[in-house]
């Protein structure tokens, strides 16, 4: 039984990265779906599939690396809002992670979006993550 499933999630992409998976598998949640598209959207996996099954379903996501170096895109993923320590932020104060080059995942009541986004829409949540 996880007592964090976002740090899950979140630790099984950073370590396939790491270690220079193509292809990682995770259980299945709506947040966790939401945070795959973002992720998808922003460019830092390359593709994403959600398979369903009887009792919880999987994400495989295909990781992206660059084609020179062969580094992974992800450089860094990092939980901040953690079960023990909430983290909130107004519209007016969310992050900007690396001076706007990574961005920042928050749980709004309008859903799950970028901070960026959520400071254009004017909305404040709970800051799930940092990446770049």
């Amino acid at each position: 039984m996880f007592t964090d499933p976002i740090a899950d999630y979140l630790t099984r992409v950073r370590n396939a990265s790491r270690a220079g998976h193509r292809v990682v598998e995770i259980p299945a949640s709506n947040l966790k779906k939401e945070v795959t598209k973002i992720l998808f959207d922003q460019g830092y996996i390359l593709s994403y599939k959600f398979e369903e099954d009887k009792v919880q379903g999987t994400i495989k996501i295909a990781l992206k690396y660059d084609k020179q170096t062969k580094e992974p895109v992800i450089k860094k993923i990092q939980r901040i809002s953690k079960p023990g320590l909430r983290k909130y932020a107004s519209s007016d104060e969310m992050p900007r992670v690396l001076n706007g080059l990574g961005i920042a995942i928050v749980s709004t009541s309008h859903g799950v979006m970028t901070s960026k986004r959520a400071k254009q829409e004017k909305v404040g949540g709970e800051v799930l993550c940092y990446v770049y």
